[in-house]
C-alpha cells in the first residue's frame, strides 16, 4: 500500500477534493447557462437562482439526450481510432517508480491535422453542420459529466482488479483513491494509453474542435466572424498546435508522469477541458466585438510570442535532457546541477538539471507565458463581464498550486539539491526540470 502523503495538511486535502467532487460538475453547467442563455452575466444567473432556488438550478440542468451521447461517441471512437491505427514514431516514456518505462506512439500531431481537415470538411460538403454541437452543448457537458463520472468508477475498479502494471496500488482510502486514481498507466490492451487519450486525443483536441465549433456558429448566426473571435480562435489554435507538436515531451511532464489516472486528471480532461478551457470562445458567440486590425494584430503578436516563449521553454530543458548538458543554450554553454537522488526502491541515480536559458531567469518561469497567453486569447472579449476571464484566474491559481506542490515535493526529497536551487535562483519556486522531472523525485508515486 502507498501511504497517504499529501502536501497540503489533511483537512485541507479532504476538504478540497470533497469541493471538487461535488462543486465542479454543477459549476461547468452553470457557466454554459450563463455565457448561453444569461447574456454572460454572473449576476442575471444570480439573480435567476435567487428567485427560483434549487428548483431553478434543477430546471435549467440539461438532460443528456440522445444527439449528445451520439456526437460523444463519434468523437470519442474517431479520436481512439486515429491513436491505435496513425503511424507514428515510438517514444519512450521517464522510468516509472518500479522501474516500468512506458512506450509510446507519437502520432498526436498527425491526429490532430486530421481531426480539423475531416472537421472543416464535414462542414464545408454539407455532411454535419458543426453548430448542432453548440445548439446541443448543454445536453453534450451534461453527458460528459455523468459518463465521465462512470469511467472514473471504472478506473478505479480496473486498479484494483487488472492494473496494467505494477506502478498502480490503493492508500488505503477510497476517497483519494478514486480522486487520484490507482494506476499511473492505465491501458486497454497492450497499446491504447488511457491517460494519453484522455488528456491530449479527448481533452485537448476537444479544444481545438470548439474552438472551430465557435467560429462556425458566429458565421452561421451573423454572416459573418468578428475579428475578436479570429484572434480568439488563431490564438487557441496556435496553442493546441504547439501542444500536439510537442505532445511527447508533455509524456514527461507530471500530469503523464506523475499524477495518476483519477478524478483529478481524467474527469478534468474529459470535461473540464472543453467547457472551461474554451469558454471565452463561447461567451464571443453571442457577444462579437470589432476590434479593429490594429488592436487585433497587437493582441495576435502578444499572444502568439507568449506561446512561443512557453514552447521554447520546454524545449530547451528537452534539448538539454536529449544531449545529457552538451549543447548551446542562448548561444553558449549551459549551466546546471548534478543532482542525486533515491527512488521508491532504494536505488541511487543522478540526474542533470538545467539553471540556465529562461530556467534561469526565474523558477517556474514558463508560468508567466502561459498565463499571458491565456489573458491574449481572452482579451477580445473586452471587460464586460468577469467570466469569460474565469480560465485565467483558474489557472494562475492551478500553476500556484502545482508550484506549490511541486516545491515541497521537492524540498521533502531533494533537500540538499534544493538548497542549492535556491542559491541560484532568482525569483520563486523550485525549475521546472527538477520539479516536473518524475526521474528527480522519490515520492511521485504517492497522492499529493
Amino acid at each position: 500500500m502507498a501511504e497517504t502523503k499529501t502536501v497540503h495538511s489533511p483537512a485541507l486535502t479532504y476538504f478540497s477534493m470533497i469541493s471538487l467532487l461535488t462543486l465542479c460538475p454543477p459549476f461547468v453547467i452553470l457557466l454554459w447557462y450563463t455565457m448561453v442563455h444569461a447574456d454572460g452575466s454572473v449576476l442575471q444567473t444570480w439573480d435567476y437562482l435567487k428567485q427560483h432556488g434549487l428548483q431553478g438550478f434543477i430546471d435549467i440542468w440539461p438532460r443528456p439526450t440522445a444527439i449528445a451521447w451520439k456526437i460523444i461517441v463519434c468523437y470519442a471512437a474517431f479520436e481512439a481510432a486515429l491513436q491505435l491505427f496513425l503511424p507514428g514514431k515510438t517514444v519512450e516514456g521517464p522510468i516509472s517508480p518500479t522501474g516500468n518505462r512506458p512506450v509510446y506512439k507519437a502520432n498526436g500531431l498527425q491526429a490532430y491535422a486530421v481531426t480539423l481537415i475531416t472537421y472543416l470538411s464535414i462542414w464545408w460538403f454539407g455532411i454535419f453542420d458543426p453548430a448542432i454541437v453548440y445548439d446541443h452543448l448543454g445536453e453534450i457537458y451534461s453527458a460528459l459529466i455523468f459518463g465521465s463520472f462512470f469511467f472514473c468508477i471504472f478506473l478505479y475498479i480496473k486498479g484494483h482488479v487488472a492494473p496494467s502494471s505494477t506502478d498502480s496500488g490503493s492508500c488505503g482510502n477510497i476517497i483519494i483513491d478514486f480522486y487520484w486514481g490507482m494506476e499511473l498507466y492505465p491501458r486497454i490492451g497492450k497499446n491504447f494509453d488511457i491517460k494519453v487519450f484522455t488528456n491530449c486525443r479527448f481533452g485537448m483536441m476537444s479544444w481545438a474542435v470548439l474552438a472551430v465549433t465557435y467560429c462556425i456558429k458566429q458565421y452561421e448566426e451573423n454572416g459573418k466572424v468578428a475579428d475578436s473571435m479570429l484572434v480568439n480562435t488563431i490564438l487557441m489554435l496556435v496553442y493546441v498546435t504547439k501542444f500536439f507538436w510537442w505532445e511527447a515531451g508533455y509524456w514527461n511532464t507530471m500530469d503523464i508522469a506523475h499524477d495518476r489516472a483519477g478524478f483529478y486528471i481524467c474527469w478534468g480532461c474529459l470535461v473540464w477541458v472543453p467547457s472551461i478551457y474554451t469558454s471565452p470562445g463561447m461567451y464571443l458567440v453571442n457577444h462579437p466585438v470589432n476590434l479593429g486590425i490594429q488592436l487585433s494584430i497587437y493582441i495576435l503578436v502578444a499572444g502568439i510570442l507568449c506561446i512561443y516563449i512557453n514552447y521554447d521553454c520546454d524545449r530547451q530543458r528537452q534539448e538539454f535532457r536529449r544531449t545529457n548538458g552538451k549543447c548551446l543554450v542562448w548561444g553558449k554553454a549551459p549551466s546546471k546541477i548534478v543532482a542525486s537522488y533515491t527512488t521508491t526502491t532504494g536505488e541511487t541515480k543522478s540526474s542533470i538539471l538545467l539553471t540556465s536559458g529562461w530556467w534561469g531567469l526565474s523558477r517556474h518561469f514558463h508560468y508567466v507565458p502561459e498565463i499571458l497567453a491565456a489573458f491574449f486569447w481572452t482579451v477580445p472579449a473586452l471587460f464586460n463581464h468577469f467570466l469569460p476571464y474565469f480560465y485565467v484566474l483558474f489557472l494562475t491559481i492551478l500553476l500556484f498550486d502545482r508550484a506549490k506542490r511541486d516545491d515541497d515535493r521537492c524540498r521533502s526529497n531533494v533537500r540538499e539539491i534544493l538548497e542549492t536551487i535556491l542559491r541560484k535562483g532568482s525569483i520563486q519556486d523550485c525549475p521546472r526540470n527538477l520539479l516536473r522531472d518524475p526521474d528527480s523525485m522519490t515520492n511521485r508515486d504517492t497522492p499529493t
